[in-house]
């Protein structure tokens, strides 16, 4: 499917004009279930701040084998579209929203991965139709999210491992205060049965609550006007140790997605951090799957009792 005309432009750079805080982010998240290793790639481009962040998170068997993250490097007027350097790393979007290539290479790791559309890119924000909710306002403008079949290879340490798996990406647009939130919780999980659920859930600062959600049913992006999240968490109250989504689509399906974390880490950013999380997920009927959940919590954070 070619991918919308009117979102192709969000993989360049889009001038926010000097509205404060204006951000463009592009998030990569790869798992290949047979070699149990997996990838967490963020950009995030703060115009107004003039500031740039990056990190790349490369797990396997629930461990960590590479880690960079940078908070605070120069701003930069490249974007993946026209091939963007940065940390190290070089994002090429060769065919924008369907196909982007992201590779590294280090003295003892290097990367060279390929995301390939699986299911569109669509906007979460105008699917979910929520455009005043505190996501809107606080975190863009514009949130596309697909899903993807990753491919290519790693070397680490002069051991080189084919990597064939699956994966969502988003690529958002707005202005971006993560101090507007109070917490919030997402999940990216795809089923071996070509389904595939994107939700967020985010409470903000004033109390008011606000959802990006829509699932792919194997054969196109549905809305989801109703939503539950349970998590259990640690003692330390930012890892979740089991989930639970129940959702209801605009065709009146209800599923259940329950989920149980294979790796986890910790992202600083400044007065907020997030906790990144990738789940083995399986639906009522058995049905298995693998994605990234994410929680945020803005500091000081006190788990609730």
């Amino acid at each position: 499917m070619n991918p919308d005309p009117d979102h192709v432009k969000y993989e360049g750079l889009i001038d926010g004009k000097g509205v404060e805080r204006w951000n463009q982010s592009y998030y990569y998240q790869a798992y290949d279930p047979a070699t149990r290793t997996g990838a967490f790639i963020r950009i995030g481009l703060l115009e107004t701040d003039s500031e740039a962040n990056t990190w790349l998170i490369v797990f396997r068997d629930g461990r960590p084998i590479f880690t960079r993250t940078n908070q605070n490097l120069a701003y930069t007027l490249e974007r993946p579209a026209q091939g963007m350097k940065i940390a190290g790393m070089r994002v090429h979007a060769e065919v924008p929203l369907v196909k982007t290539r992201i590779s590294i290479e280090t003295r003892d790791f290097s990367m060279d991965l390929c995301w390939d559309q699986l299911t569109p890119m669509v906007d979460c924000i105008a699917m979910t139709q929520d455009k005043e909710g505190s996501f809107a306002r606080e975190i863009a403008q514009v949130h596309l999210e697909g899903t993807s079949t990753v491919s290519g290879h790693i070397v680490h340490r002069g051991t080189r491992q084919s990597f064939s798996g699956k994966g969502f990406r988003d690529i958002a647009a707005g202005v971006r205060n993560w101090d507007g939130l109070q917490h919030y919780r997402l999940a990216w999980p795809i089923f071996d049965n070509g389904m595939a659920f994107a939700g967020i859930h985010g409470i903000s600062t004033g109390g008011q609550s606000a959802y990006m959600r829509m699932l792919h049913d194997g054969k196109q992006w549905c809305r989801v006007p109703h939503v539950e999240a349970q998590l259990d968490f640690d003692t330390e109250g930012f890892a979740a140790t089991s989930s639970r989504w129940i959702f209801v689509d605009d065709q009146d399906r209800r599923f259940e997605i329950t989920a149980k974390p294979l790796f986890n880490w910790l992202f600083p950013l400044d007065t907020f951090v997030l906790r990144e999380q990738l789940m083995e997920c399986r639906l009522a009927d058995g049905t298995l799957g693998y994605g990234m959940f994410e929680t945020g919590y803005r500091l000081p954070w006190t788990p609730p009792r």
